[in-house]
């Protein structure tokens, strides 16, 4: 049996234990894995109110839940969720907003989620690591001295240490998918436009942001892709989800990425490894130059950098806050956002367009592209300092970790990453799939095929879930 939250859900369904003892058992493990600053605000008063809620409901009422009674966590950037005051990871924000659901939130509550606090994040998002000068500082599971990356590290985090089987993410640069990387677990960007991000989503970062989860398992990514996905009343169209492909794939393989981000050996031949695999199963694999890509995704990261910078420049002074209570990294974030002017903006959202043009040029010869998503075994706690004003350094080691993150986000294509075994640490060795604006189930499609080799084994079992 997969330990992961569709067999919890099942459990409760099922009657073998009740959504109050799924939520006890969370509690506990969330302070018995206190040291790892995966949980940035906690109630477990609302975590038990929530619980007891579902377990009032009728068996039929719940049988029609995809999650229901399943304890999980916010992040503590993006939604909002109701009764969980968000900081973004900032002595700027003590604990502001709760008052309301977003769109997504609601979403995730008709599921059947019932949430008890929120998962540790960067200040503002803007790192590879989760490690806010406010703390708590998000760690490894797997190697507490490591990190469990960033922005949703938190989430990672409490999924990999099976505090919850499930937890909300977002990504506007890889954020859901550096932090799965790191702690060996499924994580999802989907095309933009799927998601809801209303009623207050402004240009929601111009379009690369978006929101979803990290999961134990590729099915639990179905479920609450499914779930969650669809009907987004703005701010972008509609996006026409293609169904699953009958026939053999055609399979781009990229392990290089190049000379000025080079990725270490080990992690280029688990792409290749992932290929093959895909190979025996009968697709079609097609060499990739990162000569294909390399300019373009030197233009995502770059788009990255500019939009992220000016958002928040703009949230700054639009919102009046006092800039000076945040950290000193972030000062130079909003500063170079300020000096911004508005044709580099411009010439920044133009680049965006292109971007996606020329990746749907190579998509035209390959229906799929399997790469690294990171460059290296996850990175020492402390690898992401900020307490400097040198955002060239900082954005370039987001980019060496990550060499490819940004690509998804700025050319809005969905992407997916998760373990194909492990190193000699017994750190997971991840691989990234990308397919074009609305292939979301080709990309589950795969990823359930690489899954079932079974190469990557949780370390710790789920709270709640009988081993």
């Amino acid at each position: 049996m997969q330990a992961d939250a569709t067999a919890l859900s099942k459990a409760i369904s099922s009657g073998q234990l009740t959504s109050l003892e799924a939520m006890q058992a969370s509690l506990s493990a969330a302070q018995k894995h206190e040291s790892l600053g995966a949980i940035a605000y906690m109630d477990r008063d609302k975590g038990l109110k929530a619980a007891e809620a579902v377990d009032a409901l009728a068996s039929e009422q719940r049988l029609a839940m995809s999650f229901a009674g399943v304890p999980t966590l916010g992040k503590d950037l993006g939604g909002p969720f109701a009764g969980f005051p968000m900081a973004a990871g900032s002595r700027l924000m003590p604990r502001r907003g709760g008052l309301v659901d977003s769109d997504l939130a609601e979403r995730f509550r008709t599921a059947g989620f019932c949430f008890f606090g929120l998962s540790t994040s960067p200040e503002f998002g803007l790192s590879l690591a989760s490690e806010p000068a406010i703390g708590p500082v998000a760690r490894n599971p797997l190697a507490p001295a490591l990190s469990a990356g960033g922005s949703s590290g938190g989430a990672a985090a409490a999924v990999a240490a099976g505090i919850v089987a499930i937890a909300h993410a977002t990504d506007a640069g890889g954020s859901i998918r550096v932090p799965a990387a790191c702690c060996g677990l499924v994580g999802l960007k989907p095309s933009r436009g799927v998601m809801p991000a209303g009623p207050h989503f402004g240009n929601h970062l111009a379009g690369i942001a978006t929101e979803l989860a990290v999961c134990r398992s590729v099915r639990d990514t179905v479920a609450v892709f499914s779930a969650l996905a669809g009907t987004t009343r703005g701010p972008f169209p509609p996006v026409a989800l293609q169904p699953k492909h009958e026939t053999p794939l055609r399979i781009g393989v990229l392990s290089d990425t190049g000379l000025d981000l080079p990725t270490s050996p080990e992690r280029r031949l688990v792409v290749d490894d992932a290929a093959k695999y895909l190979e025996a199963a009968g697709h079609t694999l097609v060499p990739v130059s990162f000569t294909a890509i390399e300019a373009i995704a030197a233009q995502s990261r770059q788009c990255f950098v500019d939009i992220v910078c000016i958002n928040l420049a703009d949230t700054i002074t639009r919102f009046d806050l006092d800039s000076s209570k945040t950290e000193r990294l972030t000062q130079a974030v909003i500063e170079k956002g300020l000096s911004l002017s508005a044709r580099d903006v411009w010439h920044s959202l133009n680049s965006m367009l292109m971007v996606s043009r020329d990746l749907w040029r190579l998509f035209d010869g390959i229906d799929c592209l399997i790469s690294p998503i990171l460059s290296s075994a996850p990175l020492p706690v402390g690898s992401f300092p900020s307490d400097h004003s040198d955002t060239e350094l900082h954005f370039h080691r987001m980019a060496a970790f990550a060499p490819l993150a940004a690509l998804a986000n700025v050319s809005g294509f969905p992407a997916i990453s998760l373990p194909f075994g492990s190193d000699r640490a017994g750190l997971p060795l991840p691989v990234q799939l990308m397919a074009p604006m609305g292939a979301d189930h080709l990309l589950l499609q795969l990823a359930e095929q690489l899954e079932q080799d079974g190469r990557w084994q949780h370390r710790f079992p789920v709270a709640g879930l009988a081993t």
